[in-house]
């Protein structure tokens, strides 16, 4: 670099920097807050035609709003319905095989007038396949080509310049997330039917049910209350996957109690040796939180960290134990405050 070029050049100092970032993020939020209040039943009327989809909801977009487009296709099928990306160049050439009349075609463009995406237009509307334009105007070629229009606006985009596309992708990502959520309100998904879309992973594991990782019955230390502390203890010990908890049960086998080694080890500390040899009903936790077998693993965390517990006793419908839930099953899954 020359001299002069040196010479020209202005310090980016690190606040200046921090207070140029900040300014294109709260840009952009802005940009969404203006979205948000500016939607109308243009809105409810894509959501409806994507609602009454058959088929599939296939998604097309060129350069920075055809990644947007694929998380938005992504996002739409992990929520229950079925999606995929189209490349709008590669549809034109021999592509558009995968188009069926009961799909529908939603079109990311915030000009509306890609070249790529306005070739595809006719022949789409000649397969009669309904057409869910996300762009800047109705006025656009796009725009006013398609089933159902929902603008975005005139956004400008960040940035010094205005030039790289950030404000508008943002607002189809935000648009598309609004859509895909709102479709899963219109169908009535539950937590139960979302796990089956994410059996892998963190998320996988929070949407498992406890049935699926209990301690059972030959990890389980079962007493009656009548027991001793001291009995419970030296009777019940047990290898391998060993659980801190004591199930108490009654003469008809359904749970009444719980005491955990945290309850021994207080006895202990408060010098109530005498209480060892006297029925573990007198000091047991009675009536303790349980759950049921088909209780999603996100549930059992929240129980656990709000309560304060480490221990869950799973029970049938009769209240019988079948199972126990331990902090150290779900600790990964976990806030950040521990259970004591």
């Amino acid at each position: 670099m020359s001299s002069a070029a040196e010479s020209q050049l202005i310090a980016f100092s690190d606040l200046e920097q921090i207070r140029e970032a900040r300014a294109i993020i709260q840009d952009e939020a802005a940009a969404l807050n203006e979205l948000a209040q500016r939607l109308d039943t243009d809105f409810c009327t894509a959501a409806y035609t994507l609602y009454e989809c058959t088929g599939h909801i296939i998604v097309t977009g060129m350069g920075k709003a055809g990644l947007i487009g694929q998380k938005i296709a992504a996002t739409l099928s992990s929520t229950g319905t079925p999606a995929h990306f189209l490349h709008p160049a590669e549809a034109v050439h021999g592509d558009l095989g995968c188009l069926r009349t009961n799909d529908i075609l939603l079109v990311l463009s915030n000009s509306g007038e890609t070249e790529e995406i306005c070739r595809l237009l006719p022949v789409v509307r000649g397969m009669r396949i309904p057409i869910v334009a996300i762009t800047a105007t109705h006025a656009s070629t796009l725009g006013s080509q398609s089933t159902v229009t929902v603008s975005l606006g005139r956004l400008r985009e960040a940035g010094l310049h205005g030039l790289a596309p950030s404000t508008s992708t943002t607002a189809m990502l935000a648009l598309g997330d609004a859509l895909a959520l709102v479709l899963c309100r219109m169908k009535g998904l539950t937590p139960r039917q979302f796990a089956v879309f994410h059996p892998s992973g963190s998320l996988g594991k929070q949407l498992k049910r406890v049935e699926e990782i209990m301690r059972r019955s030959g990890d389980l230390r079962i007493a009656p209350t009548a027991s001793t502390v001291r009995e419970v203890f030296v009777s019940l010990s047990k290898p391998g996957r060993r659980t801190g908890a004591v199930i108490l049960v009654d003469a008809d086998g359904r749970l009444c109690g719980l005491f955990t080694d945290s309850d021994l080890a207080r006895l202990m500390e408060c010098r109530r040796e005498l209480q060892l040899d006297r029925p573990i009903a007198e000091v047991m936790t009675s009536q303790p939180l349980t759950v049921g077998s088909e209780t999603l693993l996100s549930e059992v965390v929240e129980i656990l960290s709000d309560n304060k517990v480490s221990e869950l006793p799973v029970v049938d419908n009769d209240g019988k134990p079948i199972g126990l839930i331990d902090i150290t099953d779900v600790i990964g899954l976990m806030p950040g405050e521990t259970a004591e």
